[in-house]
């Protein structure tokens, strides 16, 4: 009887471990880190969705969650006054990793040009939610005319422009390499909702509503090492499963040394970046990619202090895509 009896206690405990995480959408299993499924993603866009959310006019998404309540909490954070950029230096280097270097050409003496493609995985910038779509269809149900969309030279919807206000609220920096006690990732290593989580009980703090979300994996650590290497399809990151958390959590920006997602994707999910291509479609989440979190990742470390004043302004690209972006830490 005592054996029954521990036994019952014990299924009582791991349902209660397990319970919060079936609410997010994720099945008991998936708590234990079974593979994502394509069903899963599908099930995910009607019961994760922040399309309507705002309204039906909605063009900025969860940037709707960076109140004014939001930024005076984020201004309390700073305490020193010292920043550090997120951002590379811009790469004019043709390499693997990057196929359309930064062009910088001097016309005289004091003007110069500049040209980049910046979407990739090399130069810093921010997408926009008109940069990805799912069979045509972007964030709020906008279904533009492609044909139409070149003519104007532009998205009538959900550009970058609408974002030209800038971004000023609470970051979180979560150092993965530290929590895993080493000083990079190696390309295929997954990051799933329990490292994050054990990263929150790490630090001491908690991502909460109108967040940006920084997650750290030493890129350009490694990088500097072993040199450029072929990113898109051999990456650390985000696993899928980590989606429901980010909606749970209402992070209002996701932003990393890449594009997110861990390349390559675990199955056939029918997507190379489910994550990336989830936040920006489904949950309205813009995205920062190919940041460099090094400088950032050792003032948080010197300081003990993994939450900061995050500040950045986009471009304002009228129908753009996304926009080159230096975004600053303030501690």
């Amino acid at each position: 009887m005592k054996t029954i009896g521990a036994a019952l206690i014990a299924l009582m405990l791991a349902a209660i471990l397990v319970a919060p995480t079936i609410g997010l959408g994720l099945s008991q299993q998936d708590a234990a880190g079974r593979q994502v499924t394509k069903a899963d993603l599908e099930r995910w866009k009607k019961e994760l969705s922040n399309w309507g959310r705002w309204g039906a006019n909605d063009q900025i998404g969860a940037l709707n969650l960076i109140t004014p309540a939001k930024r005076r909490q984020a201004a309390s954070l700073v305490k020193d006054g010292f920043s550090v950029s997120l951002s590379r230096d811009l790469d004019t280097e043709k390499s693997v990793e990057n196929t359309n270097p930064f062009e910088h050409t001097m016309l005289s003496l004091g003007m110069d040009r500049l040209s980049v493609l910046f979407h990739g995985y090399t130069h810093s910038h921010m997408d926009s939610l008109s940069h990805v779509s799912d069979n045509g269809v972007f964030y709020n149900g906008y279904t533009p005319n492609e044909a139409t969309v070149m003519k104007e030279n532009g998205h009538a919807k959900n550009s970058i422009v609408n974002a030209k206000g800038g971004i000023f609220t609470r970051a979180i920096l979560m150092d993965i390499p530290r929590l895993k006690g080493v000083e990079s990732l190696e390309p295929g290593v997954r990051i799933y909702p329990a490292d994050l989580e054990a990263w929150e009980k790490k630090a001491g703090v908690k991502v909460s509503s109108g967040d940006v979300l920084l997650i750290y994996i030493g890129r350009w650590v490694r990088r500097a090492k072993v040199g450029p290497w072929p990113i898109s399809r051999e990456a650390a990151g985000l696993d899928a499963s980590v989606i429901p958390w980010l909606k749970q959590r209402d992070v209002a920006i996701l932003g990393g040394e890449a594009s997110q997602d861990a390349a390559p994707p675990a199955g056939d999910l029918g997507v190379n970046q489910p994550v990336h291509n989830f936040c920006l479609v489904y949950l309205g989440v813009h995205i920062f990619d190919a940041l460099d979190l090094t400088a950032v990742a050792e003032a948080a470390a010197a300081r003990t202090r993994w939450e900061f004043l995050l500040t950045a302004a986009p471009l304002a690209v009228r129908g753009g895509t996304g926009s080159p972006v230096n975004p600053i830490a303030t501690f």
